[in-house]
């Protein structure tokens, strides 16, 4: 796996080649820290409107009414069946950690309010008949993207969908979401353009970074009648390196106000597509983004075809003593040249691969003919002798070599 300490010392050396370019692709107020999802249990959206004899005992009557209310909608969301059992009031506030108050408003003896409360869930798995731990899916990294006034954003800006997402509590969701901050260099690793690459090497990269497995790509698209009116949202599931499509639906929001509230119920039907795709099997990690590279000969045949044909190495004659007679030179190992395909993760990963050919007895040269970045880069070797010395004296090295038709393809 690929640390960040590895990543910073890529990027240190292309800000040491762009300068101040990329400073200013990474400065800024952005990143939203996700919240913690311990596993407990959270209901949302309670609504609440009672009267008190001042204003704190409305407000406690209204907890205890939240909570009264949570803990009916607990049970009847895990499926438990029937009614929800009778509890008293001490017993429900002891199995609840913390009450969240969404918007409230406070008078000299009323209290009206939406409130989410959480239930620990050591303190709830036996009431609701859980033996064990709810089975989950691998970590899924969230790329969370927003179309609005026609520009594609994900963490370039901080945006309410970066936002609805950091807010959102997973512990109730079979999908182990792995949520980026969206500062410093994800921003630029992480975008919209992100999600039409298809190089397996790159999105293995990205993934390491986060300590994921796969990929989930939550869309919204918000359209708006007029500023500050009606706002129409069309949210779609995506998921894979390859983009595929899970799921869509559309919301609304009556005005500008509503549109977080529409973008938490939104993330609620997406969990509820992506987990309905991870019990039919459908999320299962891409075996294709942990297999080893193999030969890419399209790559191959289009860098040769801009070289044009290898150059012929002659051998020369030595004249002998006697007068009209020649020997030929002795035998030496025929020269070849042959193309190298290297991953290059960072700038460092290039000088790396080149080093290490050119290191190898018996290389007379090598020539880089096409660097990616993250990517697989191409080089031009001569050596030698045959490509099988080649390839042994690369894996002596510590690479891992696969031999195609005239081209090697290595990787630490």
């Amino acid at each position: 796996m690929k640390s960040r300490k590895a990543l910073g010392l890529g990027l240190a050396v292309l800000l040491a080649a762009g300068g101040a370019i990329l400073v200013a692709q990474i400065e800024g107020d952005r990143g939203i820290p996700p919240i913690a999802s311990n596993g407990d249990f959270e209901i949302r959206g309670i609504e609440v409107n009672v009267t008190g004899d001042n204003p704190e005992d409305a407000r406690a009557k209204g907890w205890r009414e939240a909570q009264r209310k949570a803990w009916e909608k607990l049970w009847e969301s895990n499926g438990s069946g029937g009614a929800a059992p009778g509890l008293d009031d001490g017993t429900i506030e002891s199995m609840v950690s913390a009450v969240v108050v969404e918007r409230e408003q406070v008078g000299p003896r009323r209290y009206i309010a939406t409130l989410g409360v959480i239930f620990d869930r050591a303190r709830m798995g036996e009431r609701l008949g859980m033996t064990g731990a709810r089975a989950r899916s691998a970590p899924l990294l969230v790329i969370p993207v927003l179309y609005q006034g026609g520009v594609a954003t994900v963490f370039e800006t901080r945006t309410p969908w970066q936002k609805a997402w950091a807010d959102y509590r997973t512990g109730n969701s079979a999908i182990d979401y792995v949520r980026p901050i969206g500062a410093g260099s994800d921003s630029l690793l992480l975008t919209a353009g992100q999600l039409d690459r298809r190089s397996r090497n790159w999105w293995r990269m990205i993934l390491d970074e986060f300590g994921a497995s796969d990929v989930l790509i939550p869309i919204a698209r918000l359209e708006r009648e007029f500023p500050g009116g009606p706002v129409q949202g069309t949210f779609t599931a995506r998921y894979g390196p390859d983009n595929r499509f899970l799921g869509s639906f559309t919301l609304s929001a009556k005005s500008e106000a509503e549109v977080p509230k529409m973008l938490e119920q939104a993330i609620g039907q997406l969990d509820k597509i992506f987990s309905q795709a991870l019990a039919d099997g459908l999320l299962k990690p891409d075996p294709t983004l942990n297999m080893v590279t193999q030969i890419d000969q399209a790559l191959i045949d289009q860098t040769m075809q801009k070289l044009g044909p290898a150059p012929v190495t002659m051998q020369a004659e030595s004249v002998g003593d006697e007068p009209g007679e020649a020997t030929a030179a002795p035998t030496a190992a025929a020269t070849s040249t042959f193309t190298v395909q290297f991953a290059t993760e960072d700038a460092a990963a290039v000088d790396a691969g080149m080093a290490a050919v050119r290191s190898v007895a018996g290389v007379k040269g090598a020539s880089s003919t096409s660097i990616a970045i993250g990517g697989t880069s191409v080089m031009r070797v001569t050596y030698a002798g045959e490509m099988d010395a080649l390839a042994a004296a690369l894996r002596a090295q510590g690479w891992r070599v696969t031999v195609g038709a005239g081209a090697l393809s290595i990787r630490k």
